[in-house]
């Protein structure tokens, strides 16, 4: 009891301690990214040979979230709890694997300090409340659903429906916006998507974005109210338009390359989610219209 009234008293210290917590899960959140999807095709594989009737594959080993334990893809070295240390085991085995020698991916230590970095400010921004929790999942949430998008152009439902229906609940006591303004911001950021999905399709023939994408805005809109969503558009759109030429520039792409729209909107709703009254009331500021 005393540790708790000592956090609520102190910021700082509140802070740090959520930012070693955001260290741990951004660990666990690399392990979400890699094994969630590969879960989702076995699932997927499985049920096709159910409908197909064909016999059933012979059992593998387990695999999923927990286990098997994480291992060296190159030399399959089991990673002992010692270097499973967010950042710093990294640091102290100079991105190389103890046994073979192979370089680790720089991205294992940036999503650590990323998940880190964006809980301490949750944390800083909100202090010893009930939205610092509740904006942890969320932030968490979005940050592994962006990675697996960016991987696989998949958003799964595992991962976006849950959180949807969190935030209307949360809202049910109105921490961030009202029930109402919730209710409507789910069934418009999914309609608003779905009506240009389908606008695009009737025009082009083709699909400009997944059902995912639809999903992800209308479960930004049950955290953040529908008053959120013009704004998450507009950012999302803005941001996507100019890093996905720079990212077909980079690669030499064709215009025609898919590009996750996902990420950009996690982004651009979690900003808005934190800063959107002020955003838009600096620009209706700065247009002289307020």
């Amino acid at each position: 009891m005393q540790t708790l009234d000592f956090l609520a008293s102190s910021a700082l210290a509140f802070s740090l301690c959520v930012l070693v917590i955001g260290l741990l899960v951004g660990s666990f959140l690399n392990v979400v990214v890699y094994r969630l999807p590969i879960m989702m095709q076995r699932d997927w594989q499985a049920q096709a040979r159910e409908a197909l009737e064909l016999p059933a594959e012979a059992p593998k080993q387990s695999f999923n979230l927990f286990l098997p334990n994480s291992a060296c893809p190159s030399c399959k070295h089991e990673i002992r709890p010692w270097e499973n240390i967010p950042v710093v085991s990294y640091l102290a085995l100079r991105g190389k694997c103890s046994s073979c020698k192979t370089p680790i991916s720089k991205r294992y230590p940036l999503v650590e300090l990323a998940c880190g970095a964006l809980s301490f400010f949750i944390a800083w921004h909100f202090g010893f409340t009930w939205q610092t929790g509740l904006m942890l999942l969320l932030t968490w949430g979005l940050l592994a659903m962006s990675l697996i998008d960016a991987d696989h152009q998949l958003l799964p439902d595992v991962l976006v429906l849950p959180l949807l229906w969190l935030g209307l609940i949360t809202n049910y006591f109105g921490l961030f916006t009202s029930l109402g303004d919730a209710l409507w911001g789910a069934v418009a950021g999914y309609l608003s998507l779905w009506t240009v999905f389908w606008l695009f399709k009737l025009v082009t023939g083709k699909e400009g974005m997944g059902y995912g994408d639809f999903k992800l805005l209308a479960m930004l809109g049950a955290w953040g109210g529908w008053q959120i969503l013009p704004l998450t558009i507009l950012l999302s759109s803005l941001v996507g338009a100019v890093l996905g030429v720079i990212m077909l520039r980079m690669r030499n792409a064709e215009t025609s390359t898919p590009i996750p729209f996902g990420p950009y909107l996690a982004i651009a709703g979690w900003i808005a989610l934190i800063w959107g009254e002020q955003i838009t009331s600096t620009y209706l500021q700065f247009a002289g219209m307020k």
